[in-house]
């Protein structure tokens, strides 16, 4: 790493992002993990929730927006199959 304070300065705010991604992607995944474990009208009331912190991740650039996609399907899918 260079001797500027420019490049310390990146550095810094790299990782204050990358802590906080890890944050945005750790609890999404914690959410979408219960709802697969949630049954019935409790799992149909958490889906536009999570659906959202998805599209999130996705508009973030945390995850692509093609994982997005398929993770919201899947996640409906099996919201649907369960009703």
């Amino acid at each position: 790493m260079a001797n500027h304070s420019a490049t310390k300065k990146d550095v810094r705010q790299a990782a204050k992002r990358r802590e906080r991604n890890k944050y945005y992607g750790k609890t999404t995944r914690n959410a979408i993990r219960d709802l697969r474990a949630a049954k019935g009208k409790e799992a149909s009331a958490k889906l536009p929730e999570i659906a959202s912190m998805i599209d999130k991740l996705a508009k973030r650039g945390i995850i692509h927006k093609n994982k997005a996609a398929n993770l919201k399907r899947k996640l409906t899918k099996k919201v649907n199959a369960a009703k």
